[in-house]
């Protein structure tokens, strides 16, 4: 699965599984970008076939409902859904 970089700073590992329609989806990378956090990002609803299930896979060991945003910092905290201050929290 081929996950979009964004250049920032480095805060760990930083990695976002998005729906491209999701209003909390477009939030949350919002909140990233004014943080000017590096982070990496997939659209799960943009992906086909084998890579589609790569995500929903990769999604499914943090968050088994597979509910959109789920956001896993430094392989140790998952943050699902856009909870703003909890994001600050983590990255400021």
């Amino acid at each position: 699965m081929e996950y979009e970089k964004v250049e920032g700073q480095d805060k760990g590992r930083v990695r976002l599984f998005a729906l491209s329609t999701c209003v909390w989806c477009k939030k949350t990378k919002r909140l990233l970008d004014e943080l000017g956090v590096a982070y990496e990002f997939v659209f799960a609803d943009r992906a086909e076939g084998n890579e589609r299930d790569e995500i929903i896979d990769a999604m499914k060991e943090w968050n088994p409902r597979t509910s959109f945003p789920t956001m896993v910092i430094r392989d140790d905290k998952c943050i699902i859904g856009f909870k703003e201050d909890e994001i600050r929290k983590e990255l400021e």
